[in-house]
């Protein structure tokens, strides 16, 4: 798929690193070749933007799986792939049909499983799968308990410069918790893990990402104890980042009362304390990336017991939406949203994207911030549609959206 005529976006609100202001842009065979104000140019096609947001396509960092028609509603134009497949991405061979799987209109970054099966024991041929088309290392849903190994790839990512994507709960702690240890869980009778499981994980993390001079991401934190050590660690230089979903700054453990498996997540929903943490964390900088955490869940994993139900919510189609709650509420401006679902995405996986500016890939949306839609588990466009917000009347749509420079949404 290539774009086979320039493209020219007018009366459009660009979303810019820092600042949104009134301009045009223009994409020439698939990266953007001007931002700021000028006219068409002859034969190009033009499109009046009409007031709406000209901002970057979205870029989903740890998503399961690759859901196409939900990754476009949403706006989301890249994602990394996390390496819990079937079977996992531990071979180059893997990897590289998974770079090409999504295209030309959708492009996946698969990340590159830690360990060999994702069982914590051997590490992976990552460079031959860096190779094959990896942007990153990861060690999926489970962490790596054995800080030998644990350093050792920390070492090795760093020598071939790829980021690290680590799941920080203590597996020690957790055992087959899935619920967060407090009154909700003791009411409702759950297996529980304290949330200090997190904190200890991070903690360890962090001391071997300094120690080996690696960039780690700790995909979710989620609890105000673990924050302190990533706001702690960023004040001393370590090259470490974090992420979050929607759901753990939008809804607490109090969300799982009726025993609704929709919200039976990995981590598990936090106390209210630590939901206006993570909002905190957003607003100042601590947080550098909210992803969908998409994650289609059937009725045969989701239909079932609390305790036996798989963790796991389809995010892609409301991630944008949530976002930009954020916006509305004060917590955090347009451009800074971009860059928590975009910007900062993309520079961790070193993609050219993410960002509306020269040289960039044309991946473009066009955003009405304020279309009231109503989230709904049964008309999801995603392959399952096991989304804890059902029902909930939310703001922002994607009205049109690019992929280098042509139209797929």
């Amino acid at each position: 798929m290539k774009q086979q005529r320039p493209l020219t976006i007018t009366g459009g609100q660009l979303v810019l690193p820092g600042e949104v202001r009134t301009g045009a842009l223009r994409a020439v065979d698939g990266r953007i070749v001007e931002v700021g104000q000028f006219s068409p140019h002859d034969g190009d096609e033009v499109i009046d933007a009409r007031g709406q947001l000209v901002a970057p396509g979205l870029v989903d960092l740890g998503v399961f799986a690759v859901d196409k028609p939900a990754f476009h509603f949403g706006g989301i134009t890249r994602a990394a792939l996390m390496p819990d497949q079937a079977p996992p991405l531990d071979h180059p061979a893997r990897v590289q049909f998974l770079a090409y799987s999504g295209k030309p209109d959708f492009w996946v970054h698969p990340l590159a499983a830690a360990t060999r099966g994702l069982e914590g024991n051997e590490l992976a041929e990552v460079a031959l799968m860096r190779d094959a088309g990896a942007r990153g290392i990861a060690t999926g849903r489970r962490w790596i308990a054995d800080s030998g190994i644990m350093l050792r790839l920390l070492r090795y990512a760093a020598m071939l410069d790829m980021v690290v994507v680590s799941h920080a709960e203590d597996a020690g702690l957790t055992g087959n918790a899935v619920a967060t240890a407090g009154d909700v869980a003791t009411r409702l009778g759950l297996p529980s893990a304290p949330a200090q499981a997190e904190a200890l994980a991070v903690a360890r993390d962090i001391a071997l990402a300094e120690i080996a001079g690696a960039r780690l991401h700790l995909r979710q934190v989620t609890t105000q104890a673990a924050l302190d050590l990533v706001r702690a660690a960023k004040a001393r230089g370590v090259a470490v980042t974090a992420g979050v979903t929607p759901a753990h700054y939008m809804l607490s453990d109090l969300a799982t009362a009726k025993f609704a498996t929709f919200t039976r997540l990995s981590p598990p929903l936090r106390q209210e304390s630590d939901r206006r943490a993570v909002i905190a964390a957003i607003a100042d900088g601590t947080i550098d990336v909210i992803a969908s955490g998409h994650d289609p869940r059937g009725p045969e994993d989701k239909r079932l017991p609390f305790a036996d139900a798989e963790p796991g919510m389809a995010g892609a189609e409301s991630l944008l939406a949530m976002v930009l709650s954020l916006v509305r509420d004060g917590v955090i401006d347009m451009p800074r949203a971009f860059a928590l679902v975009a910007g900062n995405p993309a520079r961790l996986l070193g993609v050219s994207a993410g960002r509306l500016a020269q040289d960039m890939e044309a991946d473009i949306a066009l955003v009405d911030p304020d279309k009231p839609w109503i989230i709904s588990s049964d008309r999801m466009a995603a392959s399952a549609g096991n989304t804890p917000f059902d029902g909930q009347p939310v703001q922002g749509r994607v009205t049109a959206l690019y992929k280098g420079g042509v139209r797929v949404g």
